[in-house]
Parts: C-alpha cells; sequence; structure tokens
C-alpha cells in the first residue's frame, strides 16, 4: 500500500517530537504492510516548516530507514491549510506539492465550515494545473450536512482523500459513518492513515483495508490503496469513477457556488 497522509517527519509539526518517535511509526506502516509514504507535515503561512526543511527531513528519514533495514520509503509533501494565497504560494514554491511532483496538493479545510474562499482557491490550483487533494473531508461537519457540496468539488476536478482512522470508527460514529457513504457513492479516490504517532494517532491500516474492501470490493480498494495513490507519487491521472448516489447539481457551478459560499466565513485558521 501506499500511504499518502501522515505526518512522520520529527520536530515540525503535531508528528513525532524525535527522530525515535519517527522511526518507531515508520517501522509501524512498514509493518502493516505500506511500502511508500508521503511525509505531509501541516502547512500553514508563517508558522510551519519551509520546503526545504521538509526535503531535508525526508532526505536524512530515508537514509537512517535503509540504516536499519526498514523498507518504506518517504516521499516529500504537505498538508496545505486552505487559506486565500495558497495558490501563490505553490507557485512560489513555499508549500510542497505530493511527492513535489508540482501536480496534486493535499489541501485541509476546517473542521467545521467550508469556507467562501474555496471555489476560488480550488479555481485557482486547477488553472495552474495543480489539482487539489482535498484531506478527510468525512470531518468536517458542513460536508457531514451537505454531502452535495462536495460532490460539486469533485466534480470540477478536486480529489477526495479519506482516513483510515474514519473507517475504522477512530473519529466516532458520525466520521465512520460519512466515510462510508463518501466510499458508496464513489466519491473516493484515495486513502491515507493521517498518522500522528504510533500510540495516540497511529496507521489503522488493518482495520481499514478490510472495511475499504467490503465497501468498494477489492478491485477498486486496490485503486484506492494502491493504483491511484501510485498515480499521484508520478504525477500522473488517477482513476476517477462518477460520483453515484448522491444528486449532482445543476452545471452553472461558478456562478451558483459564488451566491451559496458568500454567506460563509472566509477562510480563517481553525483550532485542530
Amino acid at each position: 500500500m501506499i500511504d499518502i497522509h501522515a505526518h512522520i517527519l520529527p520536530g515540525v509539526d503535531d508528528g513525532p517530537a524525535t527522530w525515535a518517535g519517527a522511526i518507531e511509526l515508520c517501522r509501524q506502516l512498514a509493518s502493516q504492510g505500506v511500502t511508500e509514504v508521503v511525509a505531509t507535515p501541516h502547512f500553514f503561512p508563517g508558522r510551519y516548516p519551509d520546503t526545504g526543511q521538509v526535503l531535508e527531513l525526508t532526505d536524512e528519514l530515508n537514509k537512517r530507514l535503509r540504516s536499519i533495514s526498514i523498507a518504506l520509503t518517504v516521499y516529500p509533501g504537505a498538508e496545505a491549510y486552505l487559506v486565500p494565497e495558497l495558490p501563490q504560494l505553490v507557485a512560489g514554491r513555499h508549500v510542497l506539492t505530493l511527492n513535489n511532483a508540482g501536480r496534486y496538493l493535499l489541501v485541509e479545510l476546517p473542521f467545521e465550515e467550508v469556507p467562501i474562499c474555496v471555489e476560488n482557491v480550488f479555481f485557482s490550483l486547477m488553472l495552474a494545473g495543480v489539482v487539489p487533494v482535498i484531506a478527510h473531508p468525512e470531518r468536517n461537519a458542513h460536508l457531514r450536512e451537505d454531502p452535495s457540496l462536495l460532490v460539486a468539488l469533485v466534480e470540477r476536478g478536486a480529489l477526495v482523500q479519506i482516513n483510515a482512522g474514519s473507517l475504522a470508527g477512530e473519529f466516532g460514529h458520525k466520521v465512520q459513518k460519512q466515510a462510508e457513504n463518501l466510499v458508496h457513492q464513489g466519491l473516493v479516490q484515495l486513502m491515507g492513515s493521517d498518522a500522528h504517532c504510533s500510540h495516540k494517532r497511529p496507521p489503522l491500516w488493518p482495520l481499514a483495508l478490510p472495511q475499504l474492501q467490503k465497501l468498494a470490493g477489492k478491485e477498486v480498494a486496490h485503486t484506492i490503496a494502491w493504483k491511484n495513490p501510485l498515480a499521484v507519487l508520478s504525477g500522473n491521472e488517477v482513476a476517477l469513477p462518477s460520483p453515484g448516489s448522491v444528486s449532482r447539481r445543476e452545471s452553472n457551478f461558478w456562478g451558483r457556488a459564488l451566491a451559496k459560499f458568500s454567506s460563509r466565513p472566509s477562510c480563517r485558521r481553525q483550532r485542530r
């Protein structure tokens, strides 16, 4: 399996604080069948690490893993918090795309709302050839109440990444049910562990993968857990099944979205 969302670099965000913690988390991932993982430290302007630091830490972590024969390859990336200036930050190479390939960007939404700037930010990213990958939308309260908003973003070209822990029930029944619904609806292209720690926020692939296979079938689960993340690492196209049971919106998305989103709060930092 390939894990495209994990906080495994030491001392840069709320992931492991030390090299020992980072190594233990990588060991745990490898023991669960993960062969490749993208290090995605939280990115927020002025607070979280610059790209140079992420690249250096990723290189050092790979060297340490090879020296102790842990069969796991780490790639650089980031989980970028949604801010209005995100397209400019990506263009200026101040935030890393997944595997630094310039094609896919993991984007974190607030947990309670969908800010007004989301459609403009995503549209600008896609105009520049960068595909937004929405991190764990099942954890967003607004999208749980109105999943058609997520359908609209996917129809305009965004991708969806759910957390393994969500399918495993780590974040409660509501989040688990929403993750299951998204899989049923054909809205999920990728799954990641979002692991932060080998104990408090461990990767839960052994629990999540059978659930994914049960919900989507083995072939689709293989695409979500292996084929699509491999395409992401290479900067290639991912498989995009059509959204299923959720009713589709009308075609004039951008005009309608501007009106609908106008009552929402602007982008701002939320508590995790």
